[in-house]
């Protein structure tokens, strides 16, 4: 395998560190390794300043490592020439002479200040801050996880966007955790570089005395200013990793460069500079402070503050002119018709008055719930609910809301915001007063209450929700009723893809070989248009594997599934340990419709005279009627051949008519026929 340039780079910076701790190095390798560090303390410095946002370098804690132990390898290799030669090169000596002032006083105090400076103020804030930014970061990873599932589910973001989005927090959490030790690195090189300055002037100080026959002041004024140089050398590069640090760690702007924002924020408001301008003058004019200076200075500041205020005002001006050129230019521009062919599977329009509902910053719910809606609806059907759109609508009133299905309204509502619906499940005897209205799912009678009336409502035995409950389960039951027809061929796909990672063969003998996928489609959402979850696609494709080699007709091929699925059809309408009542349909009508059933190359189709369907459905009205009257669901029990042919003849007058053939119900199901669907 080929090694990069910069791996080796990398590699031989480290190995360099080590290196110099063992082997001692002439002075002139040491010169060059000593402006090799400043080099890369100015370029960490000026990347951290001109980053965009932290995670522009993301390998910050990394570089802090390398550096610091590089740092540290110099140091130990100019103490060994500090004390062996006295001649530890070019770039100490005129640390110690020209920043130190050549002086040992000077030049101490100068490097306890760096010291000070570092150890006590810049790092001891960046390693505050850096604490806390890791401990909000990890806190709110939650919360911008949860924003992210909610611009995904409304449609704002694709999943290839949300996926980015939740990789850059976790790569946030873990750069401000790593940040939170990496701090410790700077904190321990300034420790250790205050220790190394003390060790070697006590050994540069004995060994010009025992060694070097000096006398005791002759060795320290030496050895000591070599000593400081090497120390300030060393310490100034630590100060600028320091400083690029704190302002890493500190840094909020993402949209603009670091000095761009920083300048603006200082000196971007034209009353700022003159009120700080009439303050320096003053001083200047009122104090002994040299007028010259102060007067100038504040003259600058308000001639600034001017200079600023004009460029504000051409600003406004140029924006507004661009305002009214786009605006022109958006009304010449031909229509672009290509945007306005996106039809949504799902849209939710409201009114201005719902809109707290769906903001999070005003403690709305709304969004959170339609998230729970597509997860409770995959669950239950087995199936993914397309992405649904919300949307306000000013065109509405402001408590109305409306449900869209690619594109058409199916369905409204409208709600009292600050209200809450309640509604009697049949037992109350006691009336509350309050607004009446109709619940629009099931458009059973409710009133509207205040909060205060809640809690009696509920003592009294009401059933009482609130606006979002009452929003979300309307678009759920919408969902419901239409999920067959949002099943698309791409959803289907999506489908046979997952059951193909753990059933390839399966899929592999049904999908293309034996049938399409429009017609697996096809028998999907006959499934899903009665309410029967396909959730357990592997019985189902078994089931399709097993038959479709004697018959491709889909409406047959769903029989044979639904028998394949008689135990959950069974515990969806009839519960355990419970007798349930249902209506028969005479074996006379069974075999008229049976006799009626012409097949063609599109499908089935039932040729009942129009007398004889009015009165099988009058029959069906009537027998509904008493399961209804004793508050039991509509149920109907047929033979399984007649069964597909018998809810295509009723389904067009009764929604919720619930029909079954005998093997579709489990043995051990107890029924109690109340009636039977018949005609004189």
């Amino acid at each position: 395998m080929r090694i990069k340039r910069q791996d080796l780079g990398v590699a031989l910076y480290l190995l360099s560190a080590f290196v110099f701790f063992i082997i001692p190095i002439p002075s002139i390798l040491l010169d060059i390794c000593l402006a090799i560090n400043i080099s890369i303390a100015f370029a960490v410095l000026f990347n951290s300043i001109f980053a965009k946002e932290v995670l522009d370098m993301s390998f910050f804690p990394t570089i802090l490592l390398f550096t610091t132990i590089f740092r540290i390898s110099l140091n130990v290799s100019s103490t060994r020439l500090i004390l062996t030669s006295g001649d530890p090169g070019n770039v100490v000596q005129v640390f110690g002479d020209f920043v130190g002032g050549g002086d040992l006083i000077i030049g101490a105090i100068v490097f306890i200040i760096l010291i000070l400076i570092q150890f006590m103020v810049i790092n001891k804030g960046s390693e505050r801050v850096a604490e806390v930014s890791a401990r909000f970061t990890l806190d709110a990873m939650p919360g911008k996880q949860m924003a992210i599932d909610a611009d995904l589910n409304t449609g704002a973001i694709d999943d290839a966007e949300a996926k980015k989005r939740r990789e850059k927090i976790q790569e946030e959490a873990a750069f401000f955790g790593s940040m939170d030790g990496a701090v410790k690195y700077v904190k321990g090189d300034a420790t250790a570089g205050l220790l190394i300055t003390a060790v070697n002037i006590i050994g540069g100080v004995a060994m010009g005395m025992i060694r070097g026959n000096l006398g005791a002041m002759a060795a320290l004024d030496k050895y000591a200013i070599l000593t400081i140089g090497d120390g300030l050398v060393s310490q100034i590069p630590s100060l600028l990793i320091s400083l690029s640090t704190g302002i890493l760690v500190t840094k909020a702007s993402k949209e603009a460069d670091f000095g761009e924002i920083l300048v603006r924020q200082l000196f971007g408001v034209p009353k700022v500079l003159y009120f700080v301008g009439g303050v320096v003058i003053f001083l200047g004019v009122v104090t002994p402070l040299n007028p010259l200076i102060f007067i100038a200075l504040g003259a600058v500041f308000i001639f600034s503050g001017r200079m600023i205020a004009n460029q504000i005002e051409v600003a406004a001006i140029e924006t507004e002119i661009e305002g009214d050129e786009e605006s022109a230019e958006e009304i010449r521009r031909p229509e672009n018709v290509v945007s306005l062919l996106q039809v949504d599977p799902i849209e939710l329009e409201f009114g201005y008055g719902i809109i707290p509902l769906a903001d999070v910053n005003q403690g709305g719910d709304l969004l959170d719930r339609v998230v729970m809606i597509r997860r409770q609806v995959a669950l239950e059907l087995g199936t993914v609910v397309p992405i649904i759109r919300l949307r306000d609508n000013i065109q509405l009133n402001p408590n109305q809301y409306i449900i869209k299905i690619k594109g058409i309204q199916v369905s409204e509502g409208e709600i009292l915001f600050d209200h809450y619906m309640a509604m009697n499940p049949g037992f109350v005897e006691e009336e509350i007063t309050g607004i009446p209205t109709f619940e629009p799912s099931f458009h059973l009678p409710a009133i509207w209450i205040t909060e205060g009336q809640r809690e009696r409502a509920e003592g009294m035995g009401y059933t009482v929700v609130d606006p979002p409950s009452i929003i979300a389960t309307h678009l759920t039951e919408i969902i419901r009723q239409h999920i067959a027809e949002l099943l698309t061929r791409q959803d289907v796909q999506n489908l046979v893809n997952n059951l193909k990672e753990s059933n390839p063969s399966l899929v592999e003998e049904l999908v293309p070989k034996t049938l399409g996928l429009g017609e697996v489609q096809k028998v999907l959402q006959n499934l899903l248009k009665e309410g029967i979850s396909i959730r357990d696609l592997l019985s189902i494709f078994e089931t399709l594997a097993d038959h479709a080699a004697v018959t491709r007709d889909t409406d047959i091929l769903t029989e044979y599934v639904r028998q394949t699925l008689k135990r959950a059809i069974s515990a969806k309408y009839f519960p355990a340990n419970e007798t349930t009542s249902v209506v028969t349909l005479d074996p006379k009508i069974e075999q008229e419709i049976m006799s009626s059933v012409k097949q063609t190359e599109q499908g089935a189709y039932i040729t009942l005279d129009p007398a004889k369907t009015k009165a099988i459905v009058s029959s069906v009205e009537a027998e509904v009627s008493k399961l209804e009257n004793i508050g039991k669901s509509p149920i109907i029990v047929t033979s399984p051949i007649v069964r597909m042919y018998f809810k295509k003849l009723t389904e067009d007058y009764f929604k919720d008519l619930i029909v079954v053939s005998y093997n579709e119900i489990d043995s051990n199901v107890e029924l109690q026929s109340v009636g039977m669907v018949t005609v004189a």
